[in-house]
């Protein structure tokens, strides 16, 4: 039956595509995570009354976030060509695409990073800091505790973005369902196989949507 409503569609190369889209996923989510969490915590550290308060570098970290955040992310890819070369040792392929996810979307999260910092309550960390906690304590001890719920769902939004991402590299050969659905659904007009990509992608974001909402409704203590 599903055969007969698909009849372009080749599902053993289309259960490859979707392992790729994850795989390209995941690695690059936690690689924005880490990056982000960095990229967040400097901005929030180093702004007016923070506690490493320093008006140069949170303009220099402020700006390259804000820089790489308005550069398309089709034209990123491209600028990163050498990069990826260099790094990766080609341009084709899933993990030939990491280096441009992760950049894309670090300074995305570390933006929605440092929200969440914000919103942690200014008592607790004056108290820490009266009681003689270092920088590291009230980083690892109260700031990441404190917006852990923020920082995980911040993560799923740009989860999903990350999906979007992967799609958009694979029309230049990163791999993947958006890949697949560019060159066996478009080039070949075969909206079968286009429709099919769709939804798997669809399914994908939804997952990725309930895990992150039952962790973040886990962390939330409120």
């Amino acid at each position: 039956m599903i055969k007969q409503l698909f009849p372009n569609a080749n599902w053993n190369e289309l259960w490859i595509a979707s392992y790729e889209t994850l795989y390209m996923t995941i690695i690059s989510l936690v690689g924005t995570f880490v990056l982000g969490i960095l990229l967040g915590l400097l901005l929030y550290l180093t702004t007016k009354n923070g506690i490493w308060e320093n008006k140069i570098l949170h303009v220099i970290v402020s700006a390259t976030v804000n820089i790489l955040r308005a550069i398309p992310f089709i034209i990123l890819i491209i600028l990163l060509l050498p990069f990826t070369d260099f790094l990766v040792g080609s341009i084709r392929g899933p993990n030939a695409a990491l280096p441009a996810l992760i950049i894309g979307a670090a300074p995305f999260y570390g933006r929605l990073v440092e929200v969440s910092l914000r919103e942690v309550d200014k008592g607790v960390i004056e108290a820490a800091s009266a009681m003689g906690a270092k920088t590291r304590t009230i980083i690892f001890k109260v700031l990441l505790p404190e917006s852990m719920p923020g920082l995980v769902s911040n993560l799923t939004v740009t989860g999903i973005a990350l999906i979007g991402y992967t799609a958009i590299a694979g029309v230049i050969g990163a791999g993947g369902l958006g890949d697949f659905a560019y060159y066996y659904g478009f080039q070949r007009r075969a909206t079968d196989v286009v429709f099919i990509c769709t939804v798997l992608i669809v399914l994908i974001v939804f997952i990725f949507q309930f895990t992150g909402d039952w962790i973040t409704n886990k962390l939330d203590k409120r």
